[in-house]
């Protein structure tokens, strides 16, 4: 009978010790998470990036686009206008800075006579997330 109080008292002293080590170990700090992904930390940068079009690159020509990959899912063409504006890694640039084959996002508007994709915004590269006082 003593015997098997030592070994029931023993079992929930060692039952006891792995819930402590257990918890303790859960109540540290929290892993590191990187803010170095493309297009910055999702939870910011993503919604500024939800109504753009994704694609990639497949043609450049002087006045269109050629994207493919897009949720279209054919080959599709977005007119570029003289109010199109480039931005590369977050900064200003030109259409002579495209490359064929990078994925790019576009703020597309459809001309109402004519029903062509018109491209107003076209971005590239990484954009860098802006501090969040800065906002």
């Amino acid at each position: 009978m003593k015997l098997r109080r030592i070994i029931t008292i023993t079992a929930l002293a060692a039952a006891g010790l792995v819930t402590v080590v257990a918890a303790s170990a859960q109540s540290g700090p929290q892993p590191v998470t990187s803010s170095t992904g493309r297009f910055g930390d999702p939870n910011t940068i993503a919604r500024k990036y939800q109504d753009y079009l994704f694609g990639i690159l497949k043609e450049v020509k002087p006045n269109e686009l050629i994207l493919s990959k897009t949720k279209y899912g054919v080959d599709q063409g977005f007119k570029i206008t003289k109010k199109t504006k480039f931005t590369l890694d977050g900064k200003p640039s030109t259409i002579d800075k495209l490359k064929v084959g990078e994925g790019i996002y576009i703020d597309v508007d459809t001309d109402k006579k004519t029903g062509d994709l018109m491209a107003k915004k076209v971005v590239s590269g990484v954009d860098l997330p802006s501090i969040p006082s800065e906002q």
